[in-house]
């Protein structure tokens, strides 16, 4: 749909709060971002599964990176006539989501026990009415081009008749158990851990060194957890180590205890660490709990679910953090200390949610059996049926999915997918699907699935599974997953092992594309405590959704971290401007898309369009690669310097002449090209400075431009090539004269038979040179590019001036050579000094010899006093 002509009164300045908002309701309004299965089927699928965001967050950084990758990917697919899909959604956080209402509820004096399951329940569906959700109003203020019709959530209906279909499935095929086995526990939140819920971080503690027995039994162990040695069932040592051989199989009496031990051989024993012997506590490590099931050990638990140790004894009673000291105390009144380390730094579990410090602990949890699924997983990269982009990243992919243990999924919690599987009075076990009624009067397991399970099925429950939808007919297995690196393992692999398994083989998706962590532009970790943090919203407030997209793009190569700071994203917001001013420019001059382009055109004319047709080429192959910074690079490049700094300058002069016309078109032209490639980077400038120019209803559908190869032409480069060679010269000549950027001299051109002579006009534009009156007198000449400029530049300098100047400076560098020759002459310096002093004083050195002949050059060009 067109509108009748070009808008051709832009305002002097863009400012994105005037636009932005105002644009995305009419691209959401006109149903621009909405999917259709049931569309032409000669138009490819193309589609994408938002990672969900949880339902209590707010839009970060991480979030402005992954989603900006995102939806430059989509934009761009669907101006390539794709059927492209963009799916939203949230994660209904368990953890997060139950403490953020239990905290509300803290606030009126009451817990989740005084209001009952089901009303709990019922309160956190209305906070998430309410409250929840933020980040979906965030994901629309930072431009992204989402399905919203489609919008999910972990918790709806659809979503928890998906969970029920495949654990009623994995259980009936032997995949899903239930089983005493050590995992990460969480004493505030009262709840078991997967491995991403816990963030280690390095914390100072003590490592203390007990000796255990006594003469020819005696064996020393350190520790930095010295109250679990209360539940201590053996020692370890490394069958292969000479020092402990005699002591495997004999027993040791535990101190505190009056239990005797066994001293027993393991693989898993450094013999290089420590002493070389470990004790072995198998109901609080993980370690030492795989140590006790191959030594048929007992597991003896000795705190409670809160961190309070249960063993008889005079610390029974006392908090963990409390026994600590209290035991080491006691040892060391035996005389059982050896030695104690303090500070000891050593990395220390802490709850994602609570930041208390996670316990090991044995507990009877639900667990999937992850081998053959990993397998799997494994397999569909290897065969390469999904490709890992960038591909060195494969190999950590492999690591972790060649050596996952059992899968831990069930969580004591209120909030989440509650298990479906039903107790009978006499020990009895259903697992009900989703269309199952479970027996009358059975009871519930109380427990819910870790939140990692229901979002492990969002490549296809978004898309309608278990039913075979139009949706998942048409958009599975989806084009490409953008994630960061960090849950390579924790959801990919998930989403990977169970894709797999509920599609047939068939995987959730082609392309694993992976990018790094936001970072300072130290490279520094993005933290509260190092008071770092940049907030996506504030950019957006001050410098525009397109500015805060651009500086997150321009440094997002695969894989790689990505550094922003506050003076890259005013200089994406200048670049907005810049395409702003230029396009302005065009418009005021009369620019347009109309008809084709004319025959007769300049050489500045085809060398633009030549340009442009390479860098379509490249824009294309750096998104095919996803190297978002190169195309980033590519673009800003071509409109500022070669656009803006170059034809357009040069166009002002060829708009005021027969050329117009044709000037006209060409300036359309490119500026219509440029602006599609960069409109899936920052959508808004683009889309208001695009339909000025082109009078059509929206940018969002348009046509992706294809390079035309019979544009490429390679002796109107080269010719343009020369020119700014020349140009870029004699600016820095005039710079080297003191002379100011808008200054104007006179100037007279000796082209002989170079072919830039038809370029006169433009380079007296482009370097401010006026045509010699009378009275001209060259005080400098340049042969530059087979052209030999003369310029009259004493009555443009304050000649004695700039003459002090030069000939001070000139001081200042003979004596700078001769200081460092001095240096450099002197044998004991030579000899003595580090290898990277000498060299840098000899670059000093050749620095300061060039100097001088750059300022002799420039004070010979000088007018004679």
């Amino acid at each position: 749909m067109e509108r009748q002509d070009a808008d051709v009164d832009l305002p002097t300045q863009y400012r994105p709060a005037e636009v932005e908002g105002r644009l995305y309701e009419r691209w959401v309004q006109a149903g621009l971002f909405a999917a259709d299965p049931a569309r032409d089927p000669s138009r490819p699928p193309f589609s994408i599964v938002i990672p969900p965001p949880n339902v209590t967050g707010s839009l970060h950084m991480g979030h402005a990176l992954d989603h900006s990758i995102q939806d430059a990917l989509i934009r761009r697919r669907r101006m390539q006539g794709h059927e492209t899909l963009w799916l939203p959604g949230m994660d209904h956080a368990g953890i997060a989501t139950q403490n953020v209402v239990e905290r509300e509820l803290a606030k009126q004096g009451l817990s989740r026990h005084d209001l009952g399951r089901e009303a709990f329940v019922e309160r956190v569906w209305q906070w998430k009415a309410e409250s929840g959700g933020r980040i979906l109003g965030q994901m629309r203020r930072l431009g992204d081009s989402v399905d919203w019709s489609r919008e999910a959530f972990t918790m709806d209906e659809q979503r928890a008749r998906a969970v029920r279909t495949i654990f009623k499935r994995l259980f009936d095929d032997g995949l899903i158990y239930r089983a005493e086995r050590i995992i990460n526990w969480c004493p505030r939140c009262l709840t078991a851990l997967s491995d991403i819920e816990v963030e280690h971080a390095e914390r100072e503690g003590e490592l203390v060194s007990i000796r255990y027995g006594d003469g020819d039994t005696e064996i020393v162990v350190a520790t930095t957890r010295a109250e679990t040695m209360l539940g201590d069932t053996a020692v370890a040592v490394h069958p292969g180590d000479e020092r402990y051989r005699h002591l495997v199989g004999r027993e040791v009496e535990l101190p505190l205890t009056g239990r005797r031990i066994p001293i027993v051989a393991d693989e898993h024993v450094d013999p290089s660490f420590g002493t070389g012997a470990v004790k072995v506590t198998p109901a609080h490590d993980p370690n030492d709990f795989e140590i006790g099931r191959r030594h048929s050990l007992p597991a003896v638990t000795i705190m409670d679910e809160r961190g309070v140790i249960t063993a008889h004894g005079p610390f029974e009673g006392l908090d963990r953090f409390e026994a600590r000291p209290a035991v080491v105390a006691a040892l060391r009144e035996q005389g059982r200390i050896v030695k104690e380390v303090r500070p000891y730094e050593h990395a220390v579990g802490h709850c994602q949610r609570c930041s208390t410090v996670v316990e090991p602990r044995v507990s009877l949890q639900w667990f999937v059996k992850v081998a053959p699924l990993a397998k799997a997983a494994g397999d569909a990269v290897r065969d390469g049926r999904v490709r890992i982009h960038p591909p060195e990243m494969a190999a950590r992919y492999f690591a972790w999915v060649d050596n996952m243990h059992d899968w831990c999924i069930s969580r004591q919690l209120w909030w989440g997918h509650r298990i479906p599987v039903w107790y009978g009075p006499d020990g009895e076990v259903f697992c009900a699907g989703p269309d199952d009624e479970p027996p009358a009067g059975w009871t519930q397991d109380t427990d819910v699935l870790d939140t990692w399970f229901s979002s492990a099925l969002w490549p296809f429950s978004t898309l309608g599974w278990p039913d075979r939808t139009p949706d998942l007919e048409r958009f599975y297995p989806t084009s490409v997953l953008v994630t960061g690196y960090d849950i390579l393992f924790f959801w990919v692999a998930r989403m990977m092992m169970f894709g797999l398994y509920a599609m047939d083989g068939v995987e959730p998706f082609k392309v694993i594309a992976l990018h790094g962590m936001v970072r300072d532009q130290h490279g520094k970790k993005m933290s509260k405590s190092f008071g770092n943090v940049v907030d996506p919203l504030d950019w957006i407030e001050r410098y525009g959704a397109d500015a805060t997209r651009f500086t997150l793009l321009r440094g997002a190569n695969p894989g790689g971290d990505v550094p922003v700071a506050e003076e890259w994203a005013q200089g994406s917001r200048n670049f907005c401007n810049k395409l702003w001013n230029a396009t302005r420019f065009a418009l005021m001059n009369g620019a347009h898309v109309r008809g084709d382009l004319p025959d007769g055109l300049t050489t500045a004319d085809r060398w633009i369009l030549s340009r442009l047709q390479n860098v379509i080429a490249e824009v294309d192959e750096h998104f095919e690669a996803f190297e978002f910074a190169k195309a980033c690079e590519t673009l800003y490049h071509f409109a500022w310097d070669e656009v803006c700094d170059w034809y357009v300058e040069l166009s002002k002069v060829q708009l005021g002449d027969e050329r117009a016309e044709a000037t006209r078109r060409v300036l359309g032209e490119v500026l219509d090209k440029l602006l599609r490639m960069l409109h899936p980077l920052v959508p808004f400038v683009t889309e208001e400075l695009w339909t000025s120019l082109t009078g059509a209803e929206t940018l969002v559908t348009a046509a992706w431009p294809a390079a035309e190869q019979s544009r490429i032409d390679k002796d109107a480069e080269a010719e343009l090539e020369s020119l700014q060679r020349l140009v870029t010269e004699v600016r820095r000549f005039r710079s080297d004269q003191g002379l100011k950027p808008g200054q104007k001299v006179a100037a007279a051109l000796r082209f002989g038979d170079s072919p830039l002579a038809a370029h006169e006009e433009g380079i007296r534009s482009l370097l401010r040179l006026t045509v010699p009156g009378d009275g001209f007198s060259a005080t400098a000449s340049l042969p530059v590019e087979g052209v030999t400029v003369e310029l009259d530049t004493a009555g443009a300098i304050d000649v004695a001036a700039e003459r002090k100047r030069l000939e001070k400076d000139l001081a200042a560098a003979r004596k700078e050579v001769e200081q460092t020759r001095r240096k450099l002459g002197n044998a004991d310096f030579l000899a003595k000094a580090p290898e990277a002093v000498v060299a840098k004083n000899r670059a000093r050195l050749a620095q300061a010899e060039a100097d001088i002949a750059r300022l002799e050059s420039q004070l010979a060009a000088l007018p004679k006093a």
